[in-house]
Formats: C-alpha cells, sequence, structure tokens
C-alpha cells in the first residue's frame, strides 16, 4: 500500500483559492459597480449577488478567467 500525497502546484497561484474566497475578495475590494465596470458581464451588472455570479462562472469559463486574472492582478497591487 503507499500512502497517496495531494500534488502541489507551485505554478499555479490560483491553487488552493475557492472561486467563492476570490469573488467575495473582488467585491469587498471593488464593490459590485466597478467590478461591473471592470469585468462587463450582466451577474456583475443587473441584481448582482454572490450566489448567481458564481453558478454563471462557475458555468462561463470564459468569465471566470477573467475573474482569476483581475483577482491576481489585485492582489499583485
Amino acid at each position: 500500500m503507499t500512502d497517496k500525497v495531494p500534488q502541489s502546484q507551485p505554478n499555479n497561484p490560483l491553487h488552493g483559492i475557492k472561486l467563492a474566497d476570490i469573488l467575495d475578495y473582488l467585491v469587498d475590494y471593488y464593490g459590485w459597480a466597478e467590478l461591473g465596470i471592470l469585468i462587463d458581464i450582466r451577474c456583475f451588472n443587473n441584481n448582482p449577488t454572490i450566489k448567481s455570479s458564481l453558478k454563471f462562472l462557475r458555468q462561463t469559463p470564459w468569465a471566470r478567467d477573467k475573474v482569476e486574472r483581475l483577482y491576481l492582478e489585485t492582489i499583485e497591487k
């Protein structure tokens, strides 16, 4: 028997960070209005909620990619 050790991802700065945590951080940092300007998607501009935005982002890879890139740019500041 061998023990399974989780593989680390040293080159992935998002490893271990949940999408919900990323979105919470961005909403706290920018607010919905500015976030909707920076990433022009309906779930940020029309009655935004964390729940509806997470649902959309989990189903839409291009939008999730934009959110993740904005998060990385924001935490580098």
